[in-house]
């Protein structure tokens, strides 16, 4: 069965593929619904969180195709980062760093070339409705210049300067990173209470940090400590270095912290870079680019070898009065894991602390879905601490397109007919004193690049889809980097929002943990798919709503496989009950039971289209499944067996063009989620009646506004329930004849609808009475 699903489903991609179904159109339609979409990052394959998120936001855009036409969903990948480095590093048993540019540029741009294709698979596998015909990549010529032009734009308006000054940086990627690439994690570390001294006295601190003694440039006590009121002035010395500091009076010196005194080093953190430059200290940097220690006798070693080393030599010489083991979080870089140091480079920024309040109102004129999400954005925006650090000193990167005068230090930019331009392979010179400039070496911060996916995807059409766009969908992760950079872009640029709308999706846990391959606990989408179906996983995917996390069960797939059986069972019942009719078919007058259920599929289409509309597929699904379940298999298919069997005229024509509208109507519905096996139904039994080629390409049912829910029905519903329970009651089989007695009043009820009830139930006769009874024969 599950090579019979795969078959069936790589058969319709490969239609999708070779009919053009998701082909974007009519660029400058004003009513075009454009997205823009997340360009995955190429370092591997796709993981069940991807699967997970780019379902969610196919639901809505498979929605917004059938229900207003004309959708721009564009496809690109983010090849233009660290994870991509580390791919190719790992792919070819490379080191960046052992290599010269240009060849790792030649290695990666190779590789890429290689992994890319089969990487893509996997989204176009899981049923991703994005039109990949005309794709882009972060690193393509394209993409570069567009992301070079957006640098110089920036420039010329005076976002962007060049500054030496401590740099958050990553000594395993040897690169400054932004605020936005930190993450906390937890870690286990010793907490020791050093002697210092002061007037041949013991002075203690506490600090995690031993290997930054010869960094320490001052000693901060809280000037409302009285322990230290008499020291404020004076100098301590620094144990094994025996050199002097000064003690300073400054209210970051927590009290009830350690022993209330701070070590202020260059640089330990943010605070003592703050610190330094608010007392105008003179710093004296311990840690190399590499991670290293460049202290007096401890030369070379890497930082945990020194801080192990120079904890035996302080134990050795009793210069520690107390020591402990803690855990602490510690900022690390997002993308390897390790923790970060502040290094003085030369690196570039964008201005953006001085315009946190210009963000926070950007972000008011975008509607969030779901709303609490918005909070995130504004704790991000509330909480900055530095200016948007956006160059990098990696190889594989678009390179910063920038000149500096060896004479006058004249800033040189391109012309935009150079565009995109490498300066390394460029010579320049000064045009105001001759001299010859020098190339900029470094490569700009991927999401320098990804926060203008905008016009990298509006570019692919000249330009035709207008910004803002409809949607931007995205993990809650990435809010701080993604959507505050696109963010930030489109206001500096042209002071504008990038998109109208933003959906967040939340994350995929096992067991209630975060998936991650250190703990081995991932789930790989593929053998998912392979095992139960794309339409099972997507199912599983509409689970949970947007912004939620979901826990993956297996159960969950199971279900999702079960419901696509049902489906394809019940198609099979109802069209070999239709091999005489052609889909147009009316009957005169509509049986009043085939009447009720077209009523109460016309208020299915009406809750389905609300909950699409405000992005809750997971409610969407939930109104469908019921509704198939229950109303539709459980109940009407059952009730007109015997029409359709053995009737004639327009009873039998009545119950045919009911089931043909219903069953359409409910694949048109579910086509969003489950692409495949709606279209599979579609082609197999509708399409010859049907004018569009695909079902993705019909029109979204309507429904009647005015139409009122009815009783009707449900009281049938509840009368046929009570006799199947009788019978269950009396272990008696479901075909087992019976005589039935109504309620009078129930009997009136369902006058037009009795011969329905007696078909379905076996019954001789129905008659009223004073009590509800059930009689076998």
């Amino acid at each position: 069965m599950a090579e019979q699903t795969e078959e069936i489903e790589r058969k319709w991609q490969e239609f999708w593929e070779n009919e053009h179904i998701y082909k974007s159109k009519d660029m400058e339609s004003k009513e075009i619904f454009s997205v823009d979409t997340p360009p995955p990052t190429v370092s591997g394959k796709m993981h069940i969180g991807h699967a997970f998120s780019y379902s969610q936001q196919d639901f809505i855009i498979r929605f917004k195709r059938m229900k207003e036409g004309n959708v721009f969903y564009p496809f690109g990948t983010d090849d233009n980062g660290l994870p991509t480095e580390r791919l190719v590093e790992r792919i070819n048993n490379v080191k960046s760093v052992m290599m010269s540019r240009a060849d790792f540029i030649r290695l990666c741009l190779e590789t890429l070339k290689k992994e890319k294709p089969g990487f893509v698979e996997g989204w176009k596998r899981l049923g991703i409705s994005c039109d990949f015909e005309k794709t882009y990549s972060t690193i393509d010529p394209n993409s570069q210049k567009i992301s070079q032009r957006s640098f110089i734009d920036l420039y010329k308006k005076g976002h962007i300067y060049k500054k030496d000054l401590p740099t958050i940086w990553c000594p395993e990627c040897q690169t400054s990173i932004a605020q936005a690439e930190l993450e906390d994690k937890e870690m286990p570390s010793k907490f020791s209470t050093l002697k210092f001294k002061v007037e041949g006295k013991d002075f203690l601190i506490s600090t995690t940090r031993p290997e930054l003694l010869y960094a320490c440039v001052a000693v901060f006590v809280n000037p409302k400590d009285k322990r230290y009121k008499s020291f404020v002035g004076k100098k301590a010395s620094v144990p094994l270095f025996d050199f002097e500091v000064p003690i300073i009076a400054d209210e970051s010196a927590q009290i009830d912290k350690g022993t209330g005194a701070l070590m202020i080093c260059s640089y330990g953190d943010r605070f003592d870079v703050d610190a330094i430059n608010r007392y105008k200290l003179k710093p004296r940097v311990v840690i190399t680019k590499d991670g290293k220690i460049n202290a007096p006798g401890y030369e070379g070693l890497r930082i945990k070898e020194a801080r192990k080393k120079i904890l035996e030599d302080l134990k050795n010489k009793i210069l520690i009065e107390d020591q402990k083991e803690i855990t602490h979080a510690v900022n690390v870089h997002d993308k390897c894991g390790t923790e970060i140091e502040f290094v003085d480079t030369s690196q570039w920024f964008i201005r953006i602390l001085d315009k946190k309040d210009k963000f926070l109102g950007q972000a008011e004129k975008i509607v969030w879905h779901p709303k609490f999400m918005k909070k995130r954005y504004d704790n991000w925006v509330n909480g900055l601490e530095w200016d948007w650090s956006i160059s990098r000193n990696r190889h594989f990167g678009i390179p910063i397109p920038v000149w500096e005068c060896t004479g006058c230090k004249k800033i040189i930019l391109p012309e935009e007919k150079e565009l995109p331009v490498d300066p390394l392979e460029t010579k320049k010179k000064c045009p105001k004193c001759g001299k010859t400039a020098e190339p900029e070496k470094m490569v700009l911060d991927t999401w320098a690049t990804s926060s203008v996916t905008p016009e990298i995807a509006s570019s692919l059409f000249g330009n035709k889809v207008k910004i803002p766009f409809s949607l931007r969908p995205q993990a809650h992760d990435i809010i701080r980097t993604w959507a505050f950079y696109t963010i930030a872009k489109a206001y500096l640029h042209e002071g504008k929002i990038p998109w109208k709308e933003i959906i967040i999706s939340g994350n995929v846990s096992l067991g209630g943990e975060k998936m991650s391959k250190s703990k081995g606990n991932i789930i790989d989408p593929k053998e998912v798919i392979e095992r139960y179906s794309a339409d099972a996983l997507r199912f599983w995917a509409a689970g949970s709503s947007l912004g939620q996390d979901l826990d993956y069960q297996e159960k969950d797939l199971v279900t999702g496989k079960k419901f696509i059986n049902k489906l394809t069972n019940a198609s099979r019942f109802v069209f070999m009950n239709l091999k005489d009719y052609d889909g147009k078919k009316k009957p005169k007058k509509l049986e009043k039971i085939d009447e009720l259920f077209l009523a109460k599929i016309d208020l299915l289409v009406r809750s389905v289209t609300k909950e699409f509309e405000r992005y809750n597929y997971s409610g969407a699904r939930s109104y469908i499944e019921k509704f198939f379940w229950e109303a539709f298999t459980g109940n009407y298919l059952e009730i007109v067996k015997k029409r359709v069997y053995q009737g004639e005229g327009d009873k039998k024509i009545s119950a045919q063009h009911t089931l043909y509208k219903s069953l359409l109507t409910i694949l048109k519905l579910l086509a969003p989620i489950m692409p495949f096996i709606t279209e599979e139904i579609y082609q197999e039994n509708f399409r010859k009646y049907e004018k569009n080629k695909s079902i993705h390409l019909e029109k979204w049912p309507e429904f009647n506004p005015k139409m009122k829910a009815t009783e009707e029905l449900d009281k049938f519903f509840y009368q046929l329930s009570r006799i199947r329970q009788e019978k269950t009651n009396k272990k008696r089989s479901m075909n087992s004849e019976i005589m039935l007695t109504l309620e009078e009043e129930v009997h009136k009820d369902l006058d037009e609808m009795l011969e329905d009830l007696k078909n379905v139930t076996n019954s001789r006769g129905i008659k009223p009475g004073e009590e509800f009874r059930v009689e076998f024969f």
